[in-house]
């Protein structure tokens, strides 16, 4: 199956060179005379390279036949990270390259979605959100909270983040994982 040009939008999964691409940014333009070109930030699935790609009106993109299935996070090795299919008990690794950007957000035991091309794990999808703990912050100084006061902390997977004031050593936090930003305190 192809895809129009038009139908590139943001997070969508196409192939191109025989490598699957995702969409991670669009925009459309309209030229004179009907014709119209689509320029697009794309990242490579297979090898984590982004590319600014443009296309042309008339051209069709093949569709990508990436399956999106249900991992568990085992452990890392250094080099590997070791997941497991939730429904049949198959190890799969991925390489430290392609984790480059999502190991400060995986425990191990942690469930994710990770997305397979040809047989073989390309990505981990990771959720919008992650709950982490607090290992390090140094306490507020009395007469801080009355403002936005951000401080620094660790978390238990080795990431820092900036936090308000009021988080202490011990507290779960929420962390966005599209930019890793303190989202908010997760009660008990």
């Amino acid at each position: 199956m192809s895809l129009s040009i038009t139908e590139l939008k943001k997070g969508t999964i196409f192939q191109m060179d025989g490598a699957p691409y995702k969409v991670l940014d669009y925009k459309h333009t309209m030229m004179g005379r009907g014709s119209s070109t689509v320029s697009v930030k794309i990242r490579n699935l297979a090898d984590g390279k982004v590319l600014d790609k443009t296309f042309k009106g008339s051209e069709d993109i093949d569709s990508a036949s990436v399956i999106s299935r249900p991992v568990q996070y085992l452990y890392s090795d250094g080099g590997q990270y070791h997941f497991m299919d939730t429904e049949n008990y198959e190890q799969f690794s991925l390489g430290a390259a392609y984790m480059a950007d999502k190991k400060g957000y995986l425990k191990e035991g942690d469930n994710v979605s990770a997305q397979f091309f040809n047989g073989q794990i390309i990505n981990v999808e990771l959720p919008k959100n992650v709950p982490l703990k607090v290992t390090y912050t140094a306490n507020a100084v009395r007469g801080d909270t009355s403002t936005a006061i951000t401080k620094d902390a660790t978390l238990e997977t080795g990431i820092k983040v900036k936090v308000p004031a009021f988080i202490k050593q011990g507290d779960i936090i929420s962390v966005d994982t599209a930019n890793g930003t303190y989202r908010t305190r997760v009660k008990d």
